[in-house]
């Protein structure tokens, strides 16, 4: 019986380095690697061995005969990635199959004197850049982040509904307490303390600081109450102490939702998933009780051009055909849409949706409050976003810029383009998740245009000894096992220039305990691997009480007073 990746795959490759026979394909080493959208086993060469399973940190590797009914179409996913490649042939001799020749990426001297690094940014690309140094160097790792608990986008960007995917926390978790590591959260560098200051008492630091921003739609009306970045959203339902609990208002059955990337599909999932079914999940308690309250009807998925082009990922499109409850429709309001579908042959993007339902939909019909549905409406972008008129006011309203109280007056409807021309459709909610886009960091080159920080192998422009890891590298592109092939390639430009004597090594005065004074001075909540664990243990004793795996502290003065040991107030 062969193993199966499945849809929570992170793509970092631990699987493959662990599989006797070579089955799991793309390998790093191979030139699909990073440009699809998951690994694969091949099931002809699978021997059942299950190191693969043991090794993935994120769950998502499974017997073939002990997948749910929800994950069966991986079987199909996974033999057809090795349908049309010939079978290697069987090597002679003991082995299982032919090894390549070693490969030294990186060549340390034995006498390596350690350094020390700092890395901003606890998420997956620095947790990956900190692996990387800790397991391979005897590097020093300080460890430095904005808000006073780690975790970055495993935390407060993957949705509560996939414990799987933030499973890959707690490979990360292992490393808070490592003894050549120094945590420091709470700690934002262009507030608390410089980028000079920070590279001042390091050889290098190395910044994985993400995308933390979003794209904006430049539409008339955008900024109307109701008008909400997707980036906010996730935020919002994940407890992110810098998103109040009042940031997101639900209200009406309708929501609209710009884009159909993953995080498009993350969104529009949660917002009509059953609620009872949230609550064994991480979910944030003011977001659970919103959800429960607005009963979301409907969710539209806005694309602007046609289901060939959709960036969804295969997997997560095709969990949504089987949310529980929810119906998977196509508007057919432009022919393109049918036509690209019933063309599209199997595996193509546009194939996904053979066999959906298409409707020419009546938005002036409210939804089937029995029932809760997803529209997938390609060839379609808004142009205007249509508020409430004011009190006393006849006419049409709108959302100009000109408009009386335009800032003030709630969405009513999200004014799109179509195949009969534009049509309203009624939303008390738009989210747009049509990207995410790195901020500048102070003291730090930037690309206006890219939304990056400008490098050349992960080297900062103009910056020697700082580095760079992540979106913030190389924009928001790939999942979180991307980041350890791009935290690779940075660590291997760091300790190139170290082996060279390019670093410029901290003073006498600058040591590890000096930046620590600085950090603890500056900063009023600072969270050390101590008062992380302590977070930690609230959080899951709050989720016993509860009947749920954690609950969140979600406002910066509950994290530091549990990593301090003191009482907070929910």
């Amino acid at each position: 019986m062969t193993y199966v990746i499945t849809q929570t795959c992170c793509s970092d490759a631990t699987c493959v380095a662990v599989c006797p026979v070579n089955c799991i394909h793309p390998t790093p080493e191979e030139r699909a690697f990073g440009s699809t959208e998951m690994l694969h086993v091949d099931p002809k060469a699978c021997i059942d061995c299950g190191a693969c399973a043991d090794a993935c940190p994120v769950d998502a590797i499974l017997p073939a005969d002990s997948l749910p009914k929800a994950q069966r179409h991986h079987l199909a996913l996974n033999a057809a990635y090795f349908a049309d490649q010939p079978s290697e042939p069987a090597p002679p001799g003991p082995n299982f199959h032919p090894w390549g020749r070693p490969d030294f990426a990186r060549s340390i001297p034995s006498d390596f004197a350690p350094i020390r690094v700092a890395v901003v940014g606890t998420g997956p690309a620095g947790m990956y850049a900190a692996e990387d140094l800790l397991l391979h160097t005897n590097a020093e790792v300080t460890l430095v982040d904005r808000l006073p608990v780690a975790g970055g986008l495993v935390r407060y960007g993957v949705a509560p509904d996939h414990p799987a995917t933030k499973k890959v926390g707690e490979t990360f978790a292992r490393f808070h307490d490592h003894p050549r590591v120094r945590m420091h959260l709470g700690v934002e560098v262009g507030r608390d303390v410089t980028a000079e200051e920070l590279a001042a008492h390091h050889d290098a630091v190395v910044y994985a600081v993400g995308a933390s921003t979003d794209r904006r739609l430049g539409v008339p009306g955008e900024d109307l109450p109701g008008s909400v970045p997707a980036t906010t959203f996730v935020a919002w339902y994940n407890a992110h102490p810098e998103v109040a609990p009042d940031a997101v208002t639900l209200t009406g059955p309708h929501v609209v939702v710009v884009g159909n990337g993953n995080v498009a599909l993350d969104v529009a999932r949660i917002l009509v998933s059953d609620p009872a079914a949230l609550t064994a999940s991480d979910i944030a308690g003011h977001a659970l009780a919103a959800l429960s309250a607005a009963r979301v009807r409907e969710v539209v998925l806005l694309g602007r051009r046609g289901p060939e082009d959709a960036a969804y990922t295969t997997s997560e499109l095709l969990a949504l055909r089987h949310l529980p409850g929810v119906d998977l429709v196509l508007d057919d309001h432009d022919p393109r849409v049918g036509e690209a579908i019933d063309a599209a042959a199997p595996g193509d993007r546009a194939a996904l949706l053979a066999g959906l339902p298409r409707e020419t939909v009546d938005w002036s019909a409210d939804p089937d409050p029995a029932r809760r549905r997803i529209v997938l409406r390609f060839h379609s972008a808004p142009v205007e976003l249509v508020g409430e008129p004011p009190a006393g006011a006849s006419g049409e309203p709108n959302g100009h810029a000109d408009a009386p109280g335009r800032g003030r007056l709630p969405l009513r409807a999200v004014r799109v383009t179509g195949g009969r021309g534009p049509q309203d459709l009624p939303a008390g909610l738009l989210l747009r998740a049509i990207g995410y886009r790195g901020a500048p960091v102070p003291g730090l080159p930037f690309d206006e245009a890219t939304g990056t920080v400008p490098h050349e192998v992960g080297r900062v422009t103009g910056r020697p000894g700082t580095y760079v890891v992540g979106w913030i590298k190389r924009g928001p592109s790939g999942g979180i096992g991307a980041n350890r092939t791009c935290a690779a390639e940075t660590i291997g430009s760091l300790l190139a220039d170290a082996v060279d004597g390019a670093l410029a090594a901290p003073s006498a005065a600058h040591t590890a305990k000096a930046f620590q004074r600085l950090a603890r001075s500056r900063s009023r909540h600072l969270v050390d691997a101590r008062g992380l664990a302590a977070i930690e243990r609230a959080e899951r004793s709050l989720g016993r009480d509860a009947g749920r795996p954690r609950v969140k502290l979600g406002t910066v003065a509950e994290l530091v007073a549990a990593a301090r040991g003191g009482r907070w107030k929910r």
